[in-house]
């Protein structure tokens, strides 16, 4: 696996965490109970990883040769809850050597 792919695997579930987290943790405890803080923290983490993510995303799609519609697949994956876990997992069988 090329450490370029690697990297990217490492940023988007990295980048997936954050908005879980985001969205089941901080926007809960803003709108629920009132604590906005975490909203203003986990929100700018979030931001700086999706825009690596993004920076990461068309890098190794280059280096990659993807398809557009693999580029499209993975970057709707990361505006999803979980879908940059299930990215993984597609990424994983791309570049895992099947046993004969």
């Amino acid at each position: 696996m090329s450490k370029s792919l690697s990297f990217f695997r490492l940023i988007s579930l990295i980048e997936g965490t954050s908005l879980i987290a985001l969205v089941f943790i901080a926007m809960p405890l803003k709108y629920q109970f009132g604590y906005g803080e975490p909203v203003l923290y986990v929100g700018w983490a979030h931001g700086v990883l999706f825009l690596s993510f993004l920076l990461s995303l068309l890098i190794v799609s280059h280096i990659q040769k993807w398809s557009v519609g693999f580029f499209l697949l993975a970057f709707v994956s990361s505006i999803i809850p979980t879908g940059t876990w299930l990215l993984d997992i597609k990424l994983k069988k791309m570049v895992t050597p099947r046993p004969v």
